[in-house]
This record gives structure tokens, sequence and C-alpha cells, in this order.
């Protein structure tokens, strides 16, 4: 038998502008397993956990897992939820002789004693290991990487595509290099490059734009003595802490390549580059306007509401878009999901086929998105939300939505659920009963990892800003801890360093 690896995954992406604290309860929503049943559950899929196991039988590992632990988006994880399942990896560390630490980590995770959970994870487990030990993190890119956690990791890695279609690769890819570092091949450090924005100008999206290029730069990077992996984050701008923003990080050995240099050279491009938003963001009614011209018959209009993303930490409850849909009278059309718990959970007791009246939505933060949307529909479908995706992202994982219910509200077919996720597979619409491709409009709470299975189906792809938590007008959110002067609350800054 080879290494001893420890690994756990506590993956968090926390606004902090939601009110609504992520508890324990929350990662149940989402998952949380113990380690047998984490590798039974994401052993073979496009998971990290996958690409972990993939090296370590390559290697001869004996790998010994002990968490998985995942909630939706939302607010600072609970004092309580964050030691529960951090408890399970510090115990491990403490009792096991370990050649190697393996991570499963977002970045950008806030709780309620801490602005960087990710770096209070590592100063943990440093405090039982030691400085030496090698640890290896793979991240989202929508990381805030803090300078603590680059200090306390000698390797962190991220996914290099948006929508993330190469996790269990990035895992792979991560993996090889701390069996690298074990084995005293390589003896790597991670180098961090960060420019004072929110966010890079279009999230970190890969599939099109100025990404392209810089991943191909990193690419060609990566092909020099001593540079083993380079990560670029787009960064996540609905944190209000002191180190948020895109980084460029390099893992490598400084005595073989200028890091340093390199790095910068690609945040330097992230900055030059910071007004080339490539999104055009449309007003309901705007989004509404479009949906009315869209001829029926063909491949649907997808229009994403972007700024009520669940998978941004967006409550997902905004009516704004639907009112202006049916306002508009578009027919043929779905949308979803629409979180509201309360709604949902009436309609379980009502029968098919029988017409409801209902408020909809708009019940937690009403500033954001607008407040409850008064409806007439037919319950068409309802009854418990299992989904098993089959598309890029979600191929072969479970998620729930709840208890969930399909009203038909004049031609649109409103999803609406108790757990919030954002939709990017379309097993997420046939679950429920919802055919996307017979559609001529398809509205959705998205920001980009929807295309990944929507844009092949999509005659057009629309984004709407309802106004919702992850508006991209950032300015109508209290920024109290970023550091200032920032882009672009302060959208006249000439350079990096004013």
């Amino acid at each position: 038998m080879g290494f001893k690896i420890l690994s756990a995954e506590i993956s968090h992406e926390t606004n902090t502008f939601n009110i609504r604290p992520t508890d324990l309860q929350a990662f149940r929503d989402r998952y949380l397993l113990d380690g047998p049943a984490a590798i039974g559950a994401k052993g073979d899929k496009n998971t990290e956990l996958a690409g972990l196991l993939d090296v370590g039988r390559d290697h001869d590992w004996n790998v010994t897992h002990v968490i998985s632990a995942a909630a939706g988006p939302g607010g600072r994880v609970t004092r309580p939820a964050f030691e529960t399942l951090l408890a399970p990896l510090l115990d491990a560390a403490a009792q096991g002789r370990w050649d190697g630490i393996f991570l499963i980590l977002h970045g950008a995770m806030v709780t309620e004693d801490h602005d960087d959970g990710e770096g209070e994870i590592l100063s943990c487990l440093r405090a039982i290991i030691g400085p030496d030990l090698p640890v290896a993190v793979t991240l989202d890119p929508h990381a805030n990487v803090t300078t603590a956690m680059c200090d306390l990791a000698q390797i962190l890695v991220s996914f290099t595509t948006y929508p993330h279609v190469d996790i269990r690769a990035t895992g792979r890819r991560t993996a090889e290099l701390l069996h690298r570092t074990m084995t005293g091949d390589i003896h790597p450090r991670t180098h961090r490059a960060h420019r004072p924005m929110l966010e890079e100008a279009n999230g970190g999206r890969t599939d099109i734009g100025p990404m392209i290029d810089r991943h191909a730069m990193a690419r060609a990077f990566e092909a020099r003595k001593g540079v083993y992996a380079i990560s670029i984050n787009g960064a996540f701008p609905c944190a209000d802490i002191a180190e948020v923003g895109p980084t460029v990080l390099i893992v490598g050995e400084d005595e073989h390549a200028p890091l340093a240099a390199m790095a910068d050279e690609l945040a330097d491009d992230i900055w030059a580059r910071r007004r080339e938003a490539l999104n055009h963001y449309l007003t309901p009614s705007e989004a509404a306007d479009i949906a009315r011209e869209w001829q029926p018959g063909g491949s649907p209009l997808v229009i994403a509401d972007y700024a009520d993303n669940p998978g941004s930490g967006a409550y997902g409850d905004a009516p704004a878009l639907l009112e202006a849909l049916l306002a508009a009278g578009i027919q043929e059309a779905c949308f979803g999901p629409l979180i509201d718990a309360e709604a949902a959970a009436m309609l379980q007791d009502a029968t098919l086929g029988e017409n409801v009246t209902l408020a909809l939505g708009g019940k937690t933060a009403p500033e954001f998105g607008g407040g409850p949307l008064g409806v007439t529909g037919t319950v068409i479908w309802r009854g418990e939300g299992r989904v098993v995706g089959d598309g890029p992202i979600l191929g072969g994982q479970e998620r729930s939505f709840g208890p969930s219910a399909v009203l038909r509200v004049a031609g649109i077919d409103v999803l609406i659920v108790s757990i919030a996720h954002q939709m990017l597979d379309l097993q997420q619409f046939r679950a429920f009963g919802i055919e996307p491709t017979a559609k001529s409009v398809v509205a959705l709470k998205s920001m980009q990892h929807f295309r990944a299975a929507f844009a092949p189906i999509a005659g057009r792809i629309i984004v709407c800003d309802t106004g919702a938590l992850c508006t991209t007008s950032y300015e109508r959110l209290p920024y109290a801890k970023v550091p200032r002067p920032i882009f672009p609350l302060d959208a006249d800054m000439v350079n990096a360093s004013l």
C-alpha cells in the first residue's frame, strides 16, 4: 500500500448580504455524508472526490475520506455548523499519521466568526499537522482566495471552466501534484496575484470572451519548467470581506520560474479589461418584449434571471420576471425554480387539475426583486422534488428540491420548490413533467451554469437583471468591509494601485 491520504470536503459559497444563516440543516438539504457514503454517492461522478480516487487507485494510495458536506449558497455559516463539519477532519488529522492531505473546498466561505472560512479550516488543520505536511486544495473559480489560504496550503487548484464541467479532471490534476510533492519530485508553493475589483468583468465566464485567451496563456506558462498549475479566479462579489476579488494562483517553484511576473501578467489583463462585459442585462419588461416576439415552434428562447440566482446566494423567490411575462401574455412557457416553501407546502394538499389562487415569492426581501405576486393557476404536478441529473455538470448526481409543485398560470408552467438550487440541468424541469424543448420560452434562475445543458436546446439566450440580491447594480448592496477604492464601486479608478 502506498501513501496514506486524509481527505475531506467542506464547501460553501457565502453571500454575506443574504439574511438567512446557513445552518447544519442547509448542508443536509444538499448533502452531508460521512466518508463511505460520500464515496458511494460521489466516487464515480463529475466530482473532485472522484478525481482524487482515480489517482489514488493509480498510485495505490490508502485514502481515508472523512466527510463530504455542501450547502446551497446562502448567508454566513453558523458557528455550530462550522464546528460540526470541521470536527471529523481535525479528529482524523490528530489520530493518524498521514503522508498528505487533500481538501475539497469552495474558496468563498464566510462563517459567523471568520470572514475567511477556508483560511480558518487550514489554520486549525496546520495547528495539528504542523507546517510541512503537504496539503492540496481544490477550489471553485469563484473563490475569493486569501493570502492565508496560500500561506497554509502548498497546492491550490481551481476548475478551469465556467460552467464547471472539469470538476473531476481538476481533482485528478490536484491529486497528481500532491503525489509528486509527497515523493519529493517537486517542492511547490502557491503564488497569488490580486487586483482591486469585486469580480472579473464576466464573472469568470470561460465559454466565450477574454477568459479563453487568458487560459490559453496559462496553459502555455504551465509548459515552463517549475510551473505546475495556474488558476484564474473570477471571484465572488457578493461577499463583503476584505480580501474579495479576482486572483491568479500559480503553483510552482520560484527558483525555476518567475511566478510573480506570470501571475501579474494575467492579473493585469483582468484589470485592463475590467469594462469588457459580455452580458447585456435586460429589465424584466425588456425580456418580456423579446419573448412576445419570439416565434413558437422552433428552439426555445431561454431567459436567465441572473440577479436571482440561488447558485450565488440569492433567495430565488423574486417574481419580477414572472410578473412581466404574465403581463405580456407569454404562452407555451416554463419558469423555475421559484423558491417558496410556504406555497409549495400548501400545494401538496391540492388535487391535480384543481384551480388555486395564492401569493407567490417575494416574501424574504421584497426590496430585491419584488414582493409577493398574486396568481391563479392549475396544479399539474405536486410531490417530493427528487432530481437525478443527466447533463454535463450534474450527470448522475441527485438533488432534492423538497416538496415541490407545478402551477400552470395562464400559458406558463411555474415550478415552485422548497429547497434552493439554481437551474443547471434539463432534468430539473423534466422530473416535474415539464419538457423544456417543447416550450417556446424557458425562463430560469441561473447566471451561467445553465448554459452547459440549455445552450444546446436554445434558439437564443438573453439575460435579465431583476434587481434581486445578486444584481449587477452593486451600489445597491451595503458594502462596508471591502477596501476602497475598488472597481466597480469606484468606477473612475484609473489604475490598480489607486
